[in-house]
């Protein structure tokens, strides 16, 4: 047995997991006693619980192992301005723009959590940690941003077809860009068949990985990576079709500033935007 070859590969795993673990310690989703998102000292240690919960998760809402309830709250969209040039059909705010918002609508406290940490904390409607010391951490100011409220008309369209629907079932490669009736306005999308579900995402080839300026990092043709637009999958009266969703641009696992939190890639020269659109 190669035991140097066993034990690169557990060093391997391991400094996998911390960097992974690094992404959210730290940064401004890091809500845990020593965390920099709050001012307070957290009641809890841990920096996954305020989102995610090995037992016990939220299925009503579709990300993984969901720990905070789902928010009751009727949502005023950007399709309620009646923009002319919106023509992609909306379905019900979901996926995992309802796990996002479940934080940054503002209308329960950060801290609320479906199972605390530990054994016998789990009640279905969601309780906070603590009440006294996450106060600091109200998601109650930076209206606009980070607290979008219920009023997302001056908000990018969410739970909203890709390409005004020019994105069909197992349609590979999606080419809204050239589509005799889709919307001409917008990139080709990937497609894959992964678990047996479609899953669709714009490949950004180089991207700005700092905010600097400067495109220094390359993406992989054909495979959906981190620093791709993830589309995902909705359904649009009885045909899955690619969605719009907060984390599409937005990465939640990512501590890179650029300068903006928590953006797939920096917005250099737009590159968020025109990842998708043509303009």
């Amino acid at each position: 047995m190669n035991y140097r070859l066993i034990l690169i590969g557990i060093v391997s795993m391991l400094l996998f997991a911390a960097n992974s673990h690094a992404a959210v310690r730290g940064s401004d989703h890091d809500l845990s006693a020593g965390g920099t998102a709050q001012a307070t000292t957290s009641a809890t240690t841990e920096v996954c619980v305020f989102c995610h919960t090995p037992h016990g998760s939220n299925t009503a809402v579709s990300a993984p192992l969901w720990n905070k309830a789902s928010p009751a709250t009727a949502y005023t969209r950007y399709s309620d301005l009646g923009t002319a040039t919106l023509d992609g059909s909306e379905v019900t705010v979901g996926s995992v723009s309802l796990a996002c918002l479940s934080c940054h609508d503002g209308t329960q406290a950060m801290d609320v959590v479906v199972n605390a940490p530990g054994s016998g904390g789990w009640t279905a409607a969601g309780a906070e940690l603590d009440a006294v010391a996450i106060s600091a951490m109200a998601n109650t100011g930076g209206a606009p941003i980070p607290m979008l409220g219920t009023d997302l008309r001056n908000d990018h369209p969410i739970s909203i077809a890709y390409a005004g629907g020019g994105c069909g079932v197992g349609v590979d490669p999606c080419t809204p860009s050239t589509g005799a009736t889709a919307d001409t306005d917008f990139n080709d999308a990937q497609h894959a068949t992964i678990n047996g579900n479609s899953q669709w995402w714009i490949d950004v080839a180089s991207f700005d990985s700092t905010g600097d300026g400067i495109r220094d990092a390359t993406g992989t043709a054909d495979t959906r990576e981190k620093s791709d637009m993830i589309l995902y999958t909705r359904d649009f009266t009885g045909v899955d079709g690619p969605s719009v969703e907060c984390g599409s641009c937005h990465d939640p696992h990512e501590d890179s500033a650029r300068p903006v939190s928590f953006l797939r890639i920096a917005n250099t020269n737009s590159d968020v935007c025109l990842a998708c659109h043509i303009k």
